[in-house]
């Protein structure tokens, strides 16, 4: 029987011998730092970087306390990184890549010949779309995207060339290609697995990533500036957030073993997959799709309440006990990209004629904090996080769900390639943490006599 089919009776009894797991108390006991976090969920510090600062508290008399969340890309706030373009009227995420790449903001001049570089890449080598993309499509976009990017290593002549300029070029390749991969992943994967048309559009040079992604996704390459516009904002958004999150240093961790670009960046790819880091949005989705289910009256604060009681209590929807979107690892009072994001999402609500959903989240975000410290019985500061309202955008966007977490990725690839650049330019050594083993000596049995 292949692996590939259904779980056999043999694989099963194989599995049971698998669950073995630890006591939790012999990790109090051995002092250990699980998630590499401390009991007052605060991370263990493992490195040190230079392309972004998240702030969460403040001193006051000596005692740290809580404060409204703070986001830096190379020192600069990302609230007046975004306010300062969109007072402009232009893109953004192009000038957020750069900076995070070579740590200063552009000149217009030097932007422009940015943006020509960014378009100069951004194409796929001959026959890849048909022998790479159109094959064995995956019915998961992130493992299709790990699979290309892994399969660009056999088009590049210096695949394995670690030093800083040859990486700066795989990366400035792969911040340029995210887009297209995605899309015709999704193009592939809608016509194989749901009988959609399927159509390929090339990207056009003359419009930003944002644009370029409706642009290449929609039949008919129509869009509005708006949409293209909170698109973009969504990618400056998630393009950073220090090197502690688990894909960014997932991409430390591997880099630091000496490997190949391609290598290290399917390995961030599959660490952002994971409904815990990247895949959250969707999740937002769906849970917000339960609730309008199963509440009547929009409205109503003790009806939403109440419902949002029965998530808590493991009662309702996928029965895990959360609410997804709200809380952060990191934020406690807010976080502050999902303040911005919420600023321009009811313009979009408002373009789209989806007002009423908007005010049902907003309520949602007013309410679920409440509820979670009345059934907790805790203080605990909690609030939105962005994955409560980038997935309300995209879906106002008419993205398929499919195509979320990728999104998340064709930002986050700036980010990662700013990571991936910063460990080789540091000589490190490879990151290698202790385990402490709690395992028993066991005499060998030779097997005859097992």
């Amino acid at each position: 029987m292949s692996i590939y089919s259904k779980t056999s009776p043999e694989l099963c009894r194989l599995a049971q011998k698998c669950h073995n797991p630890i006591p939790s108390e012999l990790y109090t006991f051995h002092d250990v730092k699980r998630g590499l976090r401390d009991d007052n969920g605060k991370g263990v510090v493992a490195g040190l970087t230079d392309i972004s600062t998240i702030l969460y508290s403040k001193m006051e008399n000596g005692v740290e306390v809580p404060c409204d969340g703070i986001l830096c890309y190379r020192g600069i706030n990302i609230k007046e990184l975004t306010e300062g373009f969109a007072a402009d009227n232009r893109f953004g995420f192009e000038e957020t890549v750069y900076l995070l790449l070579f740590g200063d903001l552009p000149t217009p001049r030097e932007l422009d010949k940015f943006n020509k570089l960014l378009a100069e890449c951004r194409y796929l080598p001959s026959g890849f779309v048909r022998d790479i993309i159109m094959k064995a499509p995956s019915n998961d976009l992130m493992n299709m995207l790990a699979r290309s990017v892994l399969t660009l290593y056999s088009y590049d002549d210096r695949a394995d060339d670690i030093s800083i300029e040859n990486v700066l070029r795989q990366s400035l390749g792969l911040i340029a290609l995210f887009p297209l991969l995605a899309v015709y992943g999704y193009q592939a994967f809608h016509h194989y697995h749901n009988g959609g048309s399927l159509f390929i559009h090339a990207p056009n040079p003359e419009l930003s990533t944002a644009e370029n992604i409706l642009y290449m996704l929609r039949s008919n390459h129509k869009f509005t500036d708006l949409e293209a516009k909170i698109l973009d904002l969504a990618l400056v958004l998630h393009a950073e957030h220090g090197g502690g999150n688990n894909s960014s240093f997932t991409t430390h961790v591997i880099t630091s073993s000496g490997t190949d670009t391609y290598s290290a960046i399917s390995g961030a790819l599959g660490s952002l997959k994971g409904p815990r880091h990247g895949g959250a949005n969707i999740k937002v989705v769906k849970m917000m799709a339960d609730i309008k289910d199963h509440v009547a009256d929009w409205n109503d604060d003790e009806e939403i309440s109440a419902y949002l009681l029965k998530l808590l209590r493991k009662e309702a929807f996928d029965r895990s006990g959360l609410i997804y979107g709200m809380g952060h690892a990191v934020y406690t009072v807010s976080d502050p990209r999902a303040l911005i994001l919420k600023e321009h999402v009811k313009k979009l609500s408002d373009e789209k004629g989806r007002q009423k959903e908007f005010e049902f989240y907003s309520r949602i975000e007013r309410l679920a904090p409440e509820v979670i410290n009345s059934h907790r019985k805790s203080s605990k500061l909690v609030s939105a996080n962005i994955d409560f309202y980038s997935g309300f955008v995209y879906s106002m966007l008419d993205l398929p769900l499919e195509l979320y977490t990728p999104i998340f990725a064709i930002a986050r690839i700036a980010g990662w390639s700013a990571h991936r650049l910063e460990e080789l330019s540091l000589g490190g050594k490879i990151i290698r943490p202790g385990y402490t083993s709690i395992s028993e000596d066991k005499v060998y049995i030779p097997l005859s006599a097992r």
